[in-house]
């Protein structure tokens, strides 16, 4: 019995390691647990307005649809001894670093000063430089740019420099490897804000470490946007994804579809080629399309029937018959002429961005006698349409419009259809001087995109007889009642000997001649003048009663834009597209509201609005 024992017990050991050598190991796996599916669950909760049902927002909310601030610590070259060298070791050492990758000092680039000599230079100094990205933009979009002097520096005024190229990072500044990936470049002339005499230290006073660059920035890749489902469903998922692309075909040079669906919660869209710079737009128009696109014709009847019912629903219908497209044309075009104003603007500002010609005369009606908010939707509305003298001569007798706001729409949409009526002068490449013919004298003067000053009025000049000083007596502007030009003293420098020249008093002489600058091949006079230095020298005459004319800028778009999206971005990165826990949020035109912080510690507030001279207002617009 031992024996047979034994022997049964090195039959069982035998087994076991026969059955351990096949499997090469000791320990038994434990299976895998079964993958949960999510399909059905509520990811977050949304209030659809009754319009907006059966469209793509009816069921998500656009993830990423936020303007990024992004900033960056810059190089301002080209000061005239108004620079300065302090700045925190921190700073100096990645701005050596940063001018060294850039070729500075290496003579193989013909740079041959040092990084140190550059950053010591008087007339270089170290700066911030803030932007704003739009929601989802593209790559290669422009935006403008602020930029700013740093805190304890010695540099004294910005006037007159130029940004050399900066990279620029989303979230708070920061250095070393804790900053975030490089979204955007940073590069132009500095315009400063002209306004007032340079040194003024009354409330108004200009600060002259603060200024713009329009147009500065570039984005350097696309930004993500995403549709995320409020209920998680692959299916529900696949059927958005066909509806978004079944309007948006892929374009040729379009990396991407322009909607493709990563899970049951998340699909991934790409803007198409044809939306460059108007990602907000094309956002809209996925939110409105329709979940069902074979029966247009019956969605635009309901649609149009909800308009007539409840006109203030006009904005969620407009982008509704959008996004259906030429189909809905037939349905909306007896709006065209509908006796209430609501659903008449909403039906042709959708048929004119699909391209109607029908809505151009109804459109120059509502331009010359709607409410004054529809009136200058449809002067913009108008630039936008093809070819039509129609449209041109309507607009004309609006530059005469005693709202100068209609005047000013109308200028920009005349020019935009590039009408014969604007001409436009370019001043050596640095900014435009646009002459606008209006029984109205105006000087408007942009802040953002193209630089331009525009001129209303073809017989606005400078009244005489005057002596004007301005600048500390380095810019002098003389004439007796009947002279028939204007005598120019200017130092571009206090110690440098004054040129004196003659000019044309009209106004639109006098800007040709501030920023013309002398050279060989156009040898006609000139100073020389920034775009900023020309608004500064006009703005002195008139703020002294020379100009009789009204004078408006444009409201600074940029710190307004930046201070508005201060709370988004406390983090470095991209924040993730996970929907926050608990939310309510709305299906409707806006973009839904997020939390964040409203501190707004650090952000430098607005200037002071100038008090101007009764009779002659300055709007900011």
């Amino acid at each position: 019995m031992r024996l047979s024992s034994a022997l049964l017990r090195l039959a069982s050991i035998a087994t076991i390691a026969t059955a351990l050598s096949a499997c090469g190991e000791i320990v038994e796996r434990v299976p895998d647990r079964p993958k949960q599916d999510r399909a059905g669950t509520a990811n977050f909760i949304l209030d659809v307005d009754p319009i907006m049902r059966g469209t793509v927002a009816s069921e998500t909310v656009v993830a990423g649809l936020k303007p990024v601030v992004v900033r960056g610590y810059g190089l301002v070259v080209g000061l005239k001894g108004t620079g300065g060298r302090l700045m925190p070791a921190e700073v100096r050492a990645v701005m050596l670093q940063e001018l060294a990758r850039r070729g500075v000092g290496n003579p193989g680039t013909g740079m041959d000063i040092t990084p140190e000599a550059m950053l010591n230079s008087i007339d270089t100094a170290v700066v911030v430089v803030e932007g704003v990205i739009p929601a989802g933009a593209t790559k290669n979009t422009k935006f403008d740019l602020r930029v700013s002097g740093l805190p304890g520096s010695d540099v004294s005024s910005l006037e007159g420099g130029r940004l050399y190229s900066t990279d620029l990072r989303p979230g708070p500044l920061l250095i070393g490897s804790r900053q975030a990936q490089i979204l955007a470049m940073a590069k132009g002339n500095i315009f400063i804000n002209p306004f007032v005499e340079p040194g003024a230290t009354n409330l108004d006073a200009v600060n002259r470490l603060v200024g713009r660059i329009l147009d500065g920035g570039t984005v350097a890749k696309d930004l993500p946007l995403k549709l995320k489902l409020a209920t998680s469903s692959h299916t529900r998922a696949r059927t958005i994804q066909s509806a978004i692309n079944s309007l948006f075909p892929r374009e040729p040079k379009q990396s991407h579809n322009t909607a493709r669906g990563e899970n049951a919660d998340s699909i991934e869209i790409t803007v198409p080629p044809s939306f460059d710079g108007r990602t907000e737009e094309f956002i809209e128009l996925v939110r409105h399309v329709p979940m069902d696109t074979s029966a247009t014709e019956v969605t635009a009847l309901a649609i149009r029937k909800a308009l007539i019912a409840n006109p203030g629903s006009a904005t969620s219908a407009m982008w509704r018959f959008r996004a259906l497209g030429k189909r809905a044309l037939p349905v909306i075009q007896d709006l065209y002429t509908y006796s209430e104003e609501d659903p008449r603007m909403a039906a042709l500002e959708a048929g004119a961005a699909l391209d109607d010609a029908l809505v151009a005369l109804p459109l120059v009606e509502m331009a010359k006698s709607g409410a004054v908010v529809n009136r200058l939707r449809a002067i913009t509305l108008l630039a936008k349409l093809g070819f039509n003298p129609d449209i041109d001569i309507g607009l004309r007798p609006l530059l005469d419009d005693a709202d100068p706001d209609i005047r000013l729409a109308t200028y920009e949409t005349l020019a935009k259809r590039s009408d014969r009526s604007i001409r436009i002068m370019d001043i050596d490449g640095k900014f435009d001087v646009a002459l606008v013919p209006s029984s109205i004298p105006m000087i408007y003067v942009a802040q953002s995109g193209r630089p331009t000053i525009a001129v209303f009025g073809d017989s606005t000049a400078v009244s005489r007889p005057l002596t004007h000083a301005a600048w500390g007596n380095r810019l002098i502007v003389k004439a007796d009642h009947n002279d028939d030009e204007l005598q120019i003293f200017y130092r571009p420098l206090p110690e440098s000997r004054a040129e004196i020249q003659l000019v044309d008093p009209q106004l639109s002489e006098l800007l040709a001649f501030l920023g013309h600058q002398v050279t060989v091949e156009k040898p006609l006079p000139g100073i020389g003048l920034s775009y900023g230095e020309t608004i500064g020298a006009v703005h002195s005459l008139w703020r002294a009663g020379y100009i009789k004319a009204d004078f408006k800028a444009e409201q600074d778009r940029v710190l307004a834009a930046i201070l508005r999206n201060h709370a988004e971005d406390e983090q470095v990165n991209r924040p993730d597209f996970e929907p926050e826990e608990s939310a309510t949020l709305s299906s409707g035109t806006g973009a839904p509201a997020s939390r964040g912080s409203s501190d707004l510690a650090g952000v430098e507030p607005p200037a002071a609005v100038e008090v101007p001279r009764q009779g002659r207002d300055t709007v900011p617009r």
